[in-house]
């Protein structure tokens, strides 16, 4: 039997960014693992550890702490994965963070020091995985990271993370360019509001303000599900996407078309 183009089964990827089970990679764990794929997954310490461990446990995946801001750790997990894995095919990443006082502050305020963190751990990482990922995808695949609507539009109460994000979409162009010869293909998906606990969610002081915009901005009239979220990068990991590379796909119910 032919396998549809769209299925992962066969695949092999890596997740970043585990944090708990409202959180975007879980709902691609999740999803991968449905689709077929076999999958290593990262959340960023052991006090992390000790709450997502039974979610990868739930899921059959091998997970293992990886703090994007030291290299060693970074090289460590993708050495780690590829015992598990061998070669492998995409590399989703679902990392972002900045400091609370920023996400609630104006960008004005932002200190350098900070501003150059969050950019460490939200932007370049995504790079640093790409570099260190790509000689293990002798096949080709796909990279995928999750932006927002703050990259491109300035949005009210987001601070520090518009300009972060708006990096990290630039990013995504330049890494479709310098990648595309290897048959890599690079992604971001913009997912609307979700209820995460990820630095553009939960973290923003006015978030149930924000929440009640975009359900009445949205065409659709709501916020997207995690599995509306999920779905998606898991398209762009699959050979269905197979002529496509250097795009952000907004999954937003519609946000993105509409203006404020």
């Amino acid at each position: 039997m032919k396998t549809w183009p769209s299925s992962l089964a066969g695949k092999k990827g890596l997740i970043l960014g585990l944090t708990n089970d409202h959180s975007i990679a879980w709902g691609c764990a999740r999803e991968a693992r449905m689709q077929g794929a076999e999958v290593v997954v990262s959340c960023l310490n052991e006090t992390a550890y000790k709450f997502v461990e039974p979610l990868a446990r739930e899921l059959e995946v091998p997970l293992y702490c990886c703090n994007v801001e030291q290299p060693e750790a970074l090289e460590s997990f993708i050495e780690k994965a590829l015992l598990h894995l061998g070669p492998f095919d995409f590399v989703i990443h679902a990392i972002a963070w900045a400091p609370l006082e920023d996400l609630q502050g104006t960008v004005l305020d932002c200190s350098g020091p900070d501003f150059a963190r969050a950019m460490q751990i939200s932007c370049y990482s995504f790079a640093q995985i790409a570099k260190l990922c790509a000689s293990h995808m002798p096949n080709g695949g796909s990279f995928v990271t999750i932006n927002y609507l703050g990259a491109i539009a300035a949005v009210p109460h987001y601070g520090l993370m518009g300009p972060i994000k708006a990096a990290l979409e630039s990013m995504v162009k330049y890494l479709a360019m310098e990648l595309g010869p290897k048959k890599l293909r690079v992604h971001a998906v913009s997912p609307g509001l979700t209820l995460t606990r990820a630095p553009s969610g939960s973290g923003i002081e006015v978030f149930d303000q924000m929440v009640t915009n975009a359900r009445h901005r949205a065409p659709l009239g709501r916020l997207v599900t995690l599995e509306e979220v999920a779905r998606p990068v898991i398209f762009l990991c699959s050979d269905a996407a197979s002529g496509m590379t250097g795009q952000t796909i907004y999954v937003d119910a519609g946000c993105h078309a509409v203006a404020s």
